[in-house]
């Protein structure tokens, strides 16, 4: 568990999908190289108790769930990456190595305290809307749940949004929680939300479509292909060059009409933020055999109509879970493997 939360290859990119007839969709990767990340599917029911952990143990703050939840965890099934409750709010946390530091963990502060891999999970069984959820910042301490040599590893900032179109992104910097609205719908990892926006000034000469051709002496110049107003565009994994891609390629994309065409899309565009195994690693012998991506897992939530969906990297075959038809007063906390089993054998079509 160490390991997954201090390392440095775990990116993540996140993007934010309004219809034209006002549905509201959240889409995200995650990617992990070193091994795989034992996600599960997780059905979480309302009324259900959780206790938080805390560098002491399992101490922290106590509370029953208002709301029961889908999502899918990271390595533990306390400790959810993405998910979409039942009034139509979805939470997720994206690794936010070397910026993001907690406040120093104060036993005396324990029953009100929440561990940082413990949040979504807190803010999905327990928030319907952005507005309850900047409220309870207010109170709430996020802490580590673990400390080495005494200090508490790098952490995440999260992505809330709720179905009436609220969008933020929860950082805590050195102890100070900061709340920004989410203006472009998009994010990754590493540095701090609002250097993302500043340095998307870099790249004020990228536009849709195709540059102008012109005259150079008496050579004239001119356009090779389509999506030449695009040249320039960075084209390497960074959280930099991830953020200022998924920001062009969402807003240069049509608006969809609905939801189904929303869903779609947002799939689509994801498909470009795969990161291929091998990427991050020096020497080829070291790269996992377990893994056929880098990329885990992805997700689609249409908060409007409470759907779920997603693929791994096992499986591109998309599964939906429709929140509506879960009762989550009745249904218990289950959590169930994302795919059948892995490598699975591709299914050979006959030609008769």
């Amino acid at each position: 568990m160490f390991f997954l939360i201090v390392s440095s290859i775990f990116p993540c990119t996140g993007i934010s999908i309004q219809t034209q007839d006002k549905k509201h969709i959240q889409a995200r990767t995650i990617e992990w190289g070193e091994f795989p990340l034992g996600s599960k599917l997780i059905i979480s029911p309302r009324n259900q108790v959780f206790q938080s952990l805390t560098p002491e143990g399992k101490n922290g703050i106590k509370w029953q769930a208002k709301y029961g939840f889908v999502g899918i965890s990271v390595a533990n099934d306390g400790f959810i990456g993405e998910g979409i409750n039942e009034v139509g709010l979805n939470a997720g946390l994206f690794y936010f190595a070397h910026y993001g530091s907690l406040a120093p963990y104060n036993p005396k502060d324990s029953k009100n305290s929440i561990s940082d891999m413990e949040f979504t999970k807190y803010i999905l069984s327990n928030f319907k809307s952005v507005s309850e959820v900047k409220e309870a910042l207010k109170i709430l301490k996020v802490v580590p749940f673990m400390l080495e040599n005494g200090k508490a590893p790098p952490t995440a900032h999260w992505r809330v949004t709720d179905a009436k179109g609220g969008n933020i992104v929860i950082e805590i910097i050195e102890g100070i929680v900061k709340i920004y609205d989410n203006p472009v719908g998009v994010l990754t990892n590493s540095p701090d939300f609002s250097w993302h926006l500043t340095n998307l000034n870099n790249y004020i000469n990228l536009h849709s479509g195709s540059a102008k051709g012109f005259m150079m002496g008496d050579k004239k110049l001119f356009a090779m292909g389509a999506g030449t107003g695009l040249l320039g565009l960075p084209g390497d994994f960074t959280p930099p060059s991830r953020f200022v891609r998924a920001s062009f390629f969402l807003h240069t994309a049509p608006t969809p009409k609905n939801s189904y065409e929303g869903i779609t899309q947002a799939f689509h565009l994801l498909n470009l933020f795969d990161l291929p195994i091998g990427t991050e690693f020096e020497n080829k012998a070291k790269i996992p055999s377990a893994l056929p991506s880098a990329t885990q897992w992805t997700t689609v939530s249409n908060l409007s109509d409470l759907e779920f969906f997603y693929r791994t990297m096992y499986n591109s075959r998309i599964r939906k879970i429709d929140l509506k038809k879960i009762d989550f007063l009745k249904t218990k906390f289950q959590s169930l493997k994302l795919d059948k089993k892995e490598f699975e054998e591709i299914e050979e079509i006959k030609i008769k």
